[in-house]
C-alpha cells in the first residue's frame, strides 16, 4: 500500500476544498510514495498517541484535529508540537489530518452524533454555498452513453440519494474543420452538420478537474465545447451541522440525561429549562456557537454543540435548549467513523483506533 492511494480515497471522502479556510488539513509529514502498513487513527496526537504508534509500528497516523494549526518557523523541539514532527519524522510515521472538510460531509462527523442521538429524517444545518457547478457539453449521439458514463465515474451527477442525474437535449450542431485541424468526423474547409446531444450534468467544485479530464479524454471531438456555471443553489448533502428528529419527544431533563449518556459525557451544560418537549434536535460537533441562530431558524427544539461561552447560552432566548456535552465528548466517536471508513475500503490493510483519551479537559465530580 502506498501513501499517496489512502489519500486518494480519504480525499474522495472528504475532499480538502470542503475545509473551512481557517484549517490545516491533508498530508502534514511524509512522502505520498512512501509504503504503508498500518495506520493509527486518533482525534489529537499527542506524546502518548505518537509512543502508541511507535509500539504498533503504525507508519501512518490520522487525526482529525490538525496537529501543526498555526505556521512554524523551526523544528528544534522547542515545543510540544515541534517535539512531535521531530519524532514523527524520526520514526518515519507519516501525519493526515482530516478536520473540517470531514465536519463537512453528510456521512461525517455531525452525521456520527445524529447517530448516537438517535435522530432520524437528517438534513444539513448551513448547506454549503458557492460550491455547485453546472456542466454543460455537446457530443454526437452515438458517444453520448460512454461519455457520460465516464463522467458519472468521477462522482458527478448526484443530487441528493439520486446518483447519474443528467438532462439531456436533442439538437444539431455544425462546425468546419479549418488549416491544422485533424477531426474525428467532417473534411477539411466543410461545413459539417451533426446530431448531437446537449447534456447538463451538477458538479460539486472538488470535480472540476477530474470531470474536465473525463470529458476531454472520452469525447471524439478534438476541441470540446463545453460551459462550466457557477450556481448559487445551496449544496443540501453538504455543510456545517445537521438536524433531525427523535423517535419519541423528550422532556428536557429527559434529553439532557439522553446525551449525558449517549455522548458519554461527565456533566452536560445547558440554558434555561422551558418546559417544553423536545423533538427536533440541531447537532454540531466541536465548537459550534456560530450555529445557534440558525438552529433557532431551522425549529429545532434543542442544539447540541460545545465550546459555549457565557454569554453565548443568552442567544437561547427561552426559545431553544442549548446543550454543551463537551468538544471532545461530542466528536470523540469520529475514530470509529474514520477507522471504519478505511476498514471498508480497504479491508486487507491494517488499521488501529487509538485507545488514548486525549480529552485534555477534566473534571472534579
Amino acid at each position: 500500500m502506498k501513501l499517496y492511494e489512502i489519500i486518494q480515497n480519504l480525499e474522495n471522502w472528504a475532499p480538502l476544498s470542503d475545509a473551512e479556510g481557517f484549517d490545516n488539513v491533508g498530508l502534514l509529514t511524509g512522502n505520498t510514495n512512501d509504503e504503508l502498513h498500518k495506520a493509527l487513527v486518533t482525534l489529537d496526537i499527542t506524546e502518548e498517541v505518537m509512543q502508541e504508534a511507535i509500539e504498533h509500528k503504525a507508519d501512518l497516523i490520522i487525526s482529525f484535529h490538525p496537529l501543526i494549526f498555526n505556521g512554524l518557523k523551526r523544528l528544534s523541539g522547542g515545543s510540544r508540537v515541534e517535539e512531535l514532527i521531530v519524532k514523527a519524522i524520526q520514526n518515519k510515521i507519516a501525519i493526515y489530518a482530516i478536520h473540517t472538510n470531514l465536519d463537512a460531509q453528510w456521512d461525517g462527523v455531525n452525521a456520527k452524533i445524529c447517530e448516537r442521538l438517535g435522530l432520524q429524517n437528517r438534513q444539513i444545518l448551513i448547506p454549503r454555498q458557492n460550491n455547485l457547478f453546472k456542466l454543460i457539453f455537446f457530443v454526437p449521439n452515438n458517444k453520448a452513453d460512454e461519455v457520460k458514463e465516464a463522467i458519472w465515474r468521477t462522482g458527478a451527477g448526484t443530487i441528493g440519494n439520486y446518483a447519474e442525474c443528467s438532462f439531456n437535449i436533442q439538437g444539431q450542431g455544425t462546425f468546419k474543420p479549418i488549416k491544422n485541424a485533424n477531426p474525428s468526423i467532417g473534411e477539411l474547409n466543410r461545413r459539417q452538420h451533426e446530431p448531437e446531444l446537449k447534456v447538463e450534468i451538477l458538479i460539486e467544485k472538488h470535480q472540476i478537474n477530474q470531470v474536465l479530464f473525463a470529458l476531454k479524454t472520452n469525447h471524439p471531438y478534438e476541441e470540446v465545447a463545453y460551459d462550466l456555471i457557477p450556481l448559487f443553489n445551496h449544496n443540501q448533502t453538504k455543510g456545517m451541522g445537521q438536524i433531525g428528529e427523535l423517535q419519541e419527544e423528550m422532556s428536557e431533563l429527559e434529553f439532557l440525561k439522553w446525551v449525558k449518556t449517549r455522548l458519554k459525557t461527565q456533566c452536560v451544560r445547558h440554558s434555561a429549562i422551558m418546559g417544553k418537549k423536545i423533538k427536533k434536535v440541531a447537532v454540531l460537533g466541536g465548537s459550534g456557537a456560530f450555529a445557534i441562530n440558525a438552529a433557532r431558524r431551522a425549529g429545532a427544539d434543542a442544539y447540541v454543540t460545545a465550546d459555549l461561552k457565557y454569554h453565548d447560552f443568552f442567544e437561547a432566548e427561552n426559545q431553544i435548549l442549548l446543550c454543551d456535552p463537551g468538544h471532545y465528548e461530542s466528536e470523540q466517536f469520529t475514530k470509529n467513523l474514520i477507522t471504519d471508513y478505511i476498514s471498508e475500503n480497504f479491508p486487507n490493510f491494517a488499521v488501529l483506533k487509538s485507545q488514548v483519551d486525549t480529552n485534555p479537559i477534566n473534571y472534579l465530580i
